[in-house]
């Protein structure tokens, strides 16, 4: 169940801060931020506390759009509060989908999650990760349980986590280290921001003992649902020795039975607790609070306490919300040094004791109740270091992420002008290098067919400005391709050792079809005579292993390749083959696999999608075939679509879509050979139409090398031509490998191609 709001932004709007309490950084107005955790009236920590969050945000930021989505057990059986813009049912994989598309909807510039394992439906809580694969506003996580020993399940989950979001968020140095060392977290993603607490007066026990019927006793307190893993005998079996020395003792089991515990062995637990303190003869000294206690009523109840006790048995709890309460509000603490107390109460800011240790817990008690003069040290000590935590401390901290991790709103021009520096760094006397680390050529790798049959395409097309670098690269390409070639295995070699050693014998279909698309348009466009007559002996050489492709993106780049010899060579009859067996291939794919809602040409989608559309437009106008030009057009229509965010950028389908049958796309990896394909399918739609909409829709694709994209970030430099290898969930991907710096190379001239007008005659 959704009733998110959405919103309309435009990249050219001018931003304007939001109005924020003092010492909070600006965020700008429309801000909207998709807040998913538990919520109230749901009882559990993690609902106190998204209810907690978003009530401190909206408090010290009134100008931020806040959309919670709850998580609920059952669909339907909460009724939330009007804040809540969706529910998510935790076992229902169809309501984390919905809830994707509601937030993409609402175009939230930020998603913040607050993770526990079992908060979420499957092994681990792993469908969860449906939800956070589908969105692409930044993604913030707090983590309220990091294990240093994770089951095979919890790891899967966590790696996601951690290579999913832009920041994880945790409550203690400690959970720091273990995402560093244990799950390879970068560091510079991870911020410790405490848990928040409320903001109180010091010092009104007394106060609230005789308002809560305890007046006149000396009250210790754990809180939270009761479990095994809370440690409470430990402090059952202290109270013998306590109470002999203070016999106006009382201690207060304040929680009810955790709901999976109740579902496992009813109230086994809390009984065995009662028939132990019956047995020590010190039943008539223990209060039970058998219910879920409302914050408000939680907070009274510590304000009576004179010391709060939390006696876990094991090191591994991360984060305790009601220690932090404790210590907020001023309590002397007590406790086993499990990771948070161990951080929180260092340095003399509580006792800690060992685990299981119920003498140890007597003792610390005992001095604390014998001296009133230190307990009160230590109130105030506690008090003191609470003060860094209350809510509105907290909030200015979230406030300030989420102003870091807001996209800035960018706009490009044109394409001008477009340095080659970025082009030459990856290439030598061999060809052009595939990979690079940042921007070190990565010569571990080796080179490609594919990247230079595209770079062979570049140096056709660069201007005469450019000599004599155009001409000595497309000799060296050209060079390669032909050494590529492999006349008894009719194909063409794919990968090439940095040794100049084939290490195959035959490539793919794709990186073959992609070398005749090369071939085709040298051809056509080489800058001398004698490099067409190459390329054309060439392709007349190879054309017929394309006859028998079974890769439709194979196809459709050869068919490409076909239409430009075609321009050169009207009635070359391999080309108008390669040509027409592709064009029919495609068409009988599409008829096979389209739907209603699913107008494309096979069941998934993949790289390069846009190719497929734009060799059926080109085959219809070559071949004077309308029904071709017709399916290129309402296939690049309906990809394009999709391709377009709510906010109205280019947002090419992420890799992660790939394979997943009827499904539409997800955001990321972004990759900018998208964006080239998307400018050259829709230069292709323009020479059939005339329509002005698809030049709009090609200058669309490629602002998103410029910022116009779900990240705000530049991809492509134009002062040295190189470009990134793309966007992931956390930005760019900071290496500049030869497929993107030619994708972007590629993408400038082709739009520069273009007409400047919105509208013009169809061209032959």
């Amino acid at each position: 169940m959704l009733k998110g709001g959405t919103r309309a932004r435009g990249f050219g709007d001018g931003p304007r801060p939001i109005s924020l309490v003092p010492g909070i950084a600006p965020l700008a107005a429309g801000t909207r931020l998709a807040l998913i955790g538990g919520f109230t009236p749901r009882r559990c920590g993690i609902a106190t506390f998204t209810a907690d969050l978003f009530q401190s945000l909206r408090a010290a930021a009134p100008g931020l759009a806040i959309d919670v989505y709850a998580m609920t057990p059952d669909s339907g059986h909460t009724v939330f509060a009007p804040e809540v813009s969706g529910e998510i049912c935790q076992a229902d994989p169809a309501s984390y989908a919905a809830a994707a598309l509601a937030i993409e909807a609402s175009k939230a510039d930020v998603v913040w999650l607050q993770h526990e394992f079992g908060l979420f439906g499957g092994p681990a809580g792993d469908l969860v990760l449906d939800l956070i694969d589908r969105i692409s506003a930044p993604l913030l996580v707090t983590l309220h349980t990091v294990i240093p020993d994770p089951d095979p399940a919890q790891a899967r989950v966590m790696d996601r986590l951690v290579a999913r979001c832009a920041k994880l968020i945790v409550m203690s140095e400690r959970s720091r280290l273990v995402l560093e060392t244990v799950y390879r977290a970068d560091p510079d993603q991870i911020v410790c921001i405490p848990h928040g607490v409320p903001d109180r007066p010091f010092g009104r026990s007394a106060q609230f003992k005789t308002a809560l019927g305890f007046a006149g006793r000396q009250l210790l307190l754990t809180f939270g649902l009761l479990s095994p893993g809370k440690g409470i005998e430990a402090v059952i079996r202290a109270l013998p020795a306590l109470i002999a020395d203070h016999p106006d003792l009382l201690y207060c089991i304040a929680g009810a039975t955790h709901p999976n515990l109740i579902d496992r062995e009813g109230e086994a637990y809390r009984t065995g607790l009662q028939a132990l303190a019956q047995e020590l003869g010190v039943a008539g000294h223990v209060h039970w609070i058998d219910a879920f206690i409302a914050t408000e009523d939680l907070l009274d109840l510590i304000e009576a306490a004179d010391i709060y006790v939390t006696p876990y048995p094991g090191a591994g709890q991360s984060t305790s919300g009601t220690l932090c309460y404790a210590l907020a509000l001023g309590k002397a603490v007590v406790s086993t040094p499990y990771v948070h107390a161990a951080e929180l109460l260092d340095d003399g800011y509580g006792m800690l004791v060992p685990f299981g240790d119920s003498a140890a817990i007597a003792d610390a008690i005992g001095a604390l109740l014998d001296d009133p003069e230190r307990s009160l040290a230590l109130q105030q000590r506690a008090y003191a270091r609470g003060r860094a935590m209350i809510w509105p401390a907290t909030a200015r901290r979230c406030l300030d992420l989420i102003a870091a991790s807001c996209s800035p709103v960018l706009t490009t021009q044109g394409a001008g002008p477009i340095g080659l520096n970025g082009l030459l760094r990856i290439c030598d006397h061999t060809g052009i290098l595939q990979h690079s680390i940042h921007s070190v050529p990565d010569r571990a790798h080796g080179y490609c067919v594919d990247d230079n049959a595209r770079a062979l395409m570049l140096a056709n097309r660069l201007g005469p400005e450019h000599e004599p670098q155009r001409s000595q690269l497309a000799t060296t390409f050209a060079a390669f391709i032909q050494s590529a070639w492999n006349e008894p295995a009719g194909a063409f070699r794919n990968f090439m050792g940095y040794g100049r050693n084939w290490l195959e014998e035959q490539g793919s279909e794709d990186s073959c079809g992609r070398t005749l698309w090369a071939l085709g348009a040298t051809a056509c466009e080489g800058q001398s005579e004698p490099l067409r007559r190459w390329a054309h002996k060439l392709f007349a050489q190879s054309a017929s292993s394309a006859l028998g492709y079974n890769s439709p993106r194979a196809s459709a780049f050869a068919m490409l390749g076909a239409d430009y010899l075609l321009r050169a060579d009207p009635g070359n009859r391999a080309a108008l083959a390669v040509l027409s067996r592709g064009a029919n291939r495609l068409l009988g794919l599409f008829q096979q696999v389209r739907g209603g809602d699913w107008p494309w040409f096979e069941s998934v989608l993949a790289y390069d999608n846009c190719r497929l559309s734009e060799a059926m437009i080109r085959a219809g106008l070559r071949l004077d075939r309308a029904e071709l030009s017709q399916c290129g057009l309402g296939t690049l229509g309906w990809i394009m679509a999709r391709q377009t965010s709510p906010a109205g950028h280019f947002r090419p389908v992420g890799s992660t879509s790939f394979g997943r049958t009827f499904e539409l796309p997800r955001p990321f990896d972004q990759q900018p050979v998208e964006a080239w394909a998307a400018i050259d399918a829709c230069a292709a739609a323009y020479d059939a139409t005339g329509l002005g909409e698809w030049l709009d829709q090609a200058r669309m694709a490629y602002a998103w090398f410029g910022g116009a994209n779900d990240r705000g970030m530049a991809v492509g430099d134009p002062l040295s031509g190189t470009c990134r290898d793309g966007i992931n969930p956390r930005g760019l991907n900071l290496n500049e490998g030869a497929e993107s710096v030619l994708a972007y190379q590629l993408a400038t001239l082709a739009l520069r191609a273009l007409p400047q007008g919105t509208a013009a005659p169809a061209r032959g």
